[in-house]
């Protein structure tokens, strides 16, 4: 009975927390609201079983350590359990002293909030940032680029070899090859790829058999091939988020100028942002190089002659490129007809001579009459970008560096090299990632401000849950202190064990406070209150935190598919708690006193009967008075 009003009061902070998180828009809205409804129901239950089911049970379960004659038991838990109390209530006042040494200091315990506060802003400042981190999905991508022009032929001669340097890697389970596609640029006689699968993560242990050190060996062993970028590739986590992991951008030409000079500006940025340490490989597949025909038609002649341009245009495009007929049926399959010159009658200009278009008249007239080609050197395609002429970039983070390094890193070098005109666009899950840091901000302080309201309804007070909203920030540092030890970034996985902890760790808080305010209303001091239900409260919290810590180092030191995230979530989650355990102990009896003291300056307490409950601690306190006033 008399805590089920904390109970109440902590569920409903704790699904606070994660009920605006919930509502959180895009990609980084997905992660949260599956995690944050799922707490927020599981909370909930939680609640009404600890309201309802968990009393029965210790009444039906927990049973006395007599026996029937009254005789204390003598079994090996009995003597467990003696021992065990025995320690505890030495840890017991022990800690009672160290709670009241922050409270008659006043100045140390603002030193210590102050202390913690600031490490926090700035251990969040220095933390590399991402979205989500990149993980081992048991496979590699290569992608290979020939020069302009190249043939197929000569495609696969370099894909062939390409395959020979890296085939005998014992990593690799499986490995296929295409050429005439590539993994960046697309459908082209100059493009390949490679799909390498790698063996089952219990078969790669090592540090060298981690994806990045093997993409680090594929380039190594393909340094010295002739004729051909090749970029070896991890796929994306998150599927439709772009073809490769890595960050993705897209230079803006938005003057409309001259494909060229926007291409050599595009160079000049890759260079530079090469020099930079946070980048490990920028490139682009763009190339305005590629050898082609410009058709020239004489539309004149056509509409004198009976013909229209368009019939023209579309039997160059049949005859040379191919189209679309119709479907046939055989042999209970369905087929497509394509329409297609062979390719002798195709090969060079003068076959334009030996191509003929119907007229209106039905006579038949080669192409040559109406068409002209002309040889020029232009892109194999032209992309835009939010309507504008624009270039893809894409590449990775150096290694020790986050994507969130590398979007500082591009914005600090595009504000360098490009002119007025030019600009640049994320997309992909660099464009989410880069607009999920302002919405982050914003959820996390409307969590702030509905645990706030929720506490003033809650002490009918104004300022006691100033108490919590200061303890709880504080007892967040260890979260990204661990994060800092072990290198790990600070992604929307921290971010999700960050929320937790707010929810859990204010949850202990308020079991503290409203528990000293109880017995601060049956006419005990601020000091006796606050010490009172700080060594009542040492067990639960005790119970709670390792629970919590021991639960989640399965996921600190996870390993295999996912283990990246996996320790983000468990590494965050045990250092704020067990930073955040220890914080919270000392610090919210001292500033109860603090902000309870203050409270009842602005509004006089009113004292309540207390029950046995208090009563009795009060009988006991008197007691200990008078033993001291004796000595």
């Amino acid at each position: 009975e008399g805590i089920s009003s904390a109970i109440i009061t902590s569920t409903l902070v704790f699904m606070a927390v994660f009920i605006p998180v919930s509502m959180m828009g895009g990609t980084s809205g997905i992660f949260y609201t599956q995690f944050g409804i799922t707490m927020a129901v599981a909370v909930g239950i939680s609640a009404l079983n600890a309201l309802t089911l968990s009393p029965a049970l210790c009444a039906v379960l927990m049973k006395p350590y007599i026996d029937a004659d009254g005789n204390e038991k003598n079994s090996f838990s009995d003597r467990f359990r003696r021992t065990f109390n025995t320690s505890f209530h030495a840890l017991v006042n022990r800690y009672k002293y160290g709670v009241l040494f922050f409270i008659r200091r006043r100045w140390l315990t603002w030193t210590t909030a102050i202390l913690l506060l600031s490490a926090l802003v700035l251990l969040v400042m220095h933390t590399k940032t991402g979205l989500i981190p990149d993980e081992d999905m048991g496979t590699i991508m290569v992608n290979v680029t020939m020069p302009p022009g190249s043939s197929l032929h000569n495609t696969d001669r370099v894909m062939q070899e390409v395959y020979e340097r890296i085939a005998d890697m014992e990593q690799i389970h499986l490995l296929s090859s295409v050429s005439g596609y590539g993994l960046l640029a697309g459908e082209g006689v100059s493009n390949g790829m490679m799909i390498l699968k790698l063996k089952n993560w219990s078969q790669r242990k090592n540090p060298e058999d981690a994806v990045q050190a093997l993409l680090n060996e594929i380039h190594r062993r393909t340094a010295e091939v002739k004729d051909a970028q090749v970029f070896a590739l991890a796929p994306p986590m998150i599927t439709g988020y772009g073809s490769t992991n890595g960050f993705e951008m897209h230079l803006q030409d938005r003057n409309d100028g001259d494909i060229h000079a926007f291409f050599e500006l595009t160079r000049q940025f890759i260079d530079r942002l090469n020099r930079r340490l946070e980048i490990g490989m920028a490139y682009s597949t763009f190339n305005p190089s590629f050898p082609q025909y410009m058709v020239d038609m004489d539309a004149a002649k056509c509409k004198r002659a009976g013909v229209s341009p368009a019939t023209v245009l579309s039997t160059i495009a049949g005859y040379y490129g191919g189209t679309y007929v119709s479907n046939i049926n055989r042999f209970s399959h369905v087929y497509r007809v394509m329409l297609q010159a062979d390719p002798q009658y195709r090969i060079d200009p003068a076959s334009l001579e030996r191509t003929f278009v119907r007229m209106e008249g039905g006579q038949m007239a080669p192409l040559s009459q109406y068409v002209s080609l002309t040889k020029i050197y232009g892109p194999q395609t032209l992309s835009r970008f939010n309507m504008y002429n624009s270039i893809a970039v894409n590449g990775v983070a150096a290694s020790g560096y986050s994507s969130g390094d590398a979007i500082r890193a591009i914005a600090e070098v595009a504000a360098e090299t490009l002119p007025r005109g030019y600009s640049y666009e994320f997309s992909g899950i660099t464009r989410e990632e880069n607009d999920t840091a302002n919405r982050s901000l914003i959820v996390f302080g409307i969590c702030i401000v509905l645990i706030y309201l929720i506490l003033c309804a809650f002490y009918e007070s104004f300022v006691m849950p100033i108490a919590i909203i200061i303890s709880v920030p504080c007892e967040l540092t260890g979260s990204f202190l661990f994060a800092q030890l072990f290198h790990l970034e600070n992604n929307i996985y921290l971010q999700t064990g960050v929320i937790m902890l707010i929810g859990l760790l204010a949850k202990t808080a308020i079991l503290i406070t409203d528990y000293a305010i109880t017995r601060r209303k049956a006419g005990m001091t601020l000091t006796q209150a606050a010490i009172g239900a700080a060594k009542v409260r040492l067990r639960p919290i005790l119970m709670t935190a390792l629970t919590m810590i021991f639960g989640m180092l399965p996921l600190m030191f996870a390993s295999g598919v996912g283990a990246n995230g996996n320790s983000s979530l468990g590494t965050g989650a045990v250092g704020g708690m067990l930073i955040g355990t220890l914080v919270l102990l000392f610090l919210v009896p001292a500033l109860f006193v603090i902000f309870q003291w203050m409270q009842e300056r602005l509004r006089p307490l009113e004292f309540e009967q207390p029950d046995w409950a208090v009563n009795a601690e009060i009988q006991e306190v008197e007691k200990l008075k008078k033993q001291k006033e004796e000595k």
